[in-house]
């Protein structure tokens, strides 16, 4: 079996389950969407995921979506902000003061805007793949 013809549902024991596209389901999540249809909303607030959604009753209560949006948050919003603050800091001769009212601000709006989408497609991902009871199986079952 190579890897090239398995599909994601074969890997936690859910060959004979339809497969759920990888790719489809994150872009889903990105959009805080239901992995599922498409159509329900993901969050019922900020970061509270909804219970189920309202449209395919797909529930997503079991959900661990702990670590993974922060951390690339941080990993996406610290390169950029790092890299356009070394770029003016080559650029243009700006104090300290102006370079903390330019690059905190815009951190902080880059991470409040990307804490979220990471957090559905986090939830996409755990769906697509089975993960977390998503496959029917409990967290137990998955080890």
């Amino acid at each position: 079996m190579t890897l090239e013809n398995t599909d994601v549902a074969t890997f936690h024991g859910a060959a004979d389950k339809p497969a759920r596209p990888l790719w489809r389901s994150i872009g889903r999540g990105f959009l805080c969407r239901c992995p599922n249809c498409g159509e329900g909303k993901l969050f019922q607030g900020y970061l509270k995921s909804v219970d189920h959604c309202a449209v395919c009753q797909e529930e997503y209560f079991h959900h661990r979506a702990d670590d993974l949006p922060p951390y690339l948050t941080v990993f996406i919003v610290g390169h950029i902000v790092v890299g356009l603050y070394m770029a003016m800091e080559e650029i243009t001769p700006a104090s300290l003061l102006v370079q903390l009212a330019i690059w905190l601000p815009v951190t902080l709006v880059m991470s409040l805007a990307l804490l979220r989408p990471f957090k559905g497609a986090t939830i996409g991902l755990q769906w697509a793949m089975r993960m977390h009871g998503f496959g029917g199986l409990s967290d137990a079952a998955d080890h």
